[in-house]
């Protein structure tokens, strides 16, 4: 059987699923999978995007209480952005949305064509590295799952951002489970599941900022595998340019000397995570960030560096 494909946009990005045969035959046919899956992404996007007025996330950032009562998907997704926090060292900070937003990234910029790449960092200031905020303001954020309650000090408000993609695929490989070989691609934030995958994994390209070229190719069994990257939402602001990568300690666009990261990991949601935090930590600690399960780093230049398992193709299946 060939495997079904299905293409829409939401959460600001094109979204691709490919379902192969199921592993019982009472299960619904791939197509009808995939429309279930399209449906539920959408769902997700209504109540959780940033830049709907009446979506539940931004209903929280309006709350003037401290503990706000919230949906389980809600609070699943803010789980998932102090989950990114923490396990990137408070350099993945969900409570950045108004740097976000003082650096011209109010609005959603689906369909929005970015500023050249080259010429951004052609004006760029100097590279440096990202630092976390000694503030940390995310970790006055807590989900109280039994009560249903997130409490957190009024006029912190958050962004979900890339963690919400990473959520939000992983989530979907799990409704997928009884099929024999899933991808999910939640623009760049990609989820590979099913037992079919070890033996057929499936071809992940990394595509080259600059060129548009291939930057590198590779076979892809379970797991994740996420891009972040500058050169898709980067704008003209002030004079120069800015991207939606904020340093912490600066509240303003991180120049590190890395234009993309592709990170490998069990989850997307962690692969989503380890792609910023290596991209905003700049090349020498990135290569640390990518060591356990491997990556791809792209520097200011264009050069490519592999990192880890895809240094030695060894991608874990």
């Amino acid at each position: 059987m060939t495997p079904h494909e299905l293409s829409f946009d939401a959460m600001g990005c094109q979204i691709r699923l490919v379902i192969d045969e199921p592993l019982d035959p009472s299960h619904p046919a791939p197509s009808a999978a995939a429309e279930d899956a399209r449906r539920w992404l959408a769902d997700f996007d209504a109540r959780m995007s940033r830049f709907r007025a009446d979506s539940e996330l931004c209903a929280l950032n309006r709350d003037p209480r401290s503990a706000v009562p919230a949906s389980a998907l809600l609070r699943a997704t803010v789980a998932a952005a102090l989950w990114a926090a923490e396990r990137s060292g408070g350099l993945v900070d969900p409570t950045l949305l108004g740097a976000l937003e003082r650096a011209g990234y109010s609005t959603s910029l689906a369909g929005v064509d970015p500023a050249p790449l080259r010429d951004a960092l052609a004006h760029a200031p100097t590279r440096a590295p990202a630092q976390p905020t000694p503030a940390a303001l995310w970790r006055e954020v807590r989900v109280d799952d039994t009560a249903g309650i997130i409490h957190r000090p009024p006029g912190i408000r958050l962004d979900s951002g890339g963690a919400g993609k990473g959520l939000a695929a992983d989530a979907m490989a799990h409704r997928l489970a009884g099929y024999s070989r899933v991808a999910i691609d939640c623009g760049g934030d990609v989820r590979v599941a099913g037992a079919a995958t070890r033996a057929q994994p499936f071809d992940v390209e990394i595509e080259h900022p600059l060129s548009g070229e291939p930057a590198h190719s590779f076979a892809l069994g379970d797991g994740a595998v996420a891009t972040s990257g500058i050169g898709t939402r980067i704008w003209q602001a002030d004079g120069g340019y800015a991207h939606h990568l904020i340093d912490p300690s600066t509240g303003r666009p991180a120049w590190t000397g890395l234009i993309q990261v592709t990170a490998i990991a069990p989850t997307a949601l962690e692969a989503e995570t380890l792609s910023k935090a290596a991209l905003l930590s700049g090349p020498e600690r990135a290569r640390e960030v990518l060591a356990q399960y491997g990556g791809a780093l792209i520097h200011d230049e264009g050069a490519v560096e592999l990192v880890g398992s895809l240094q030695f193709e060894e991608v874990p299946a």
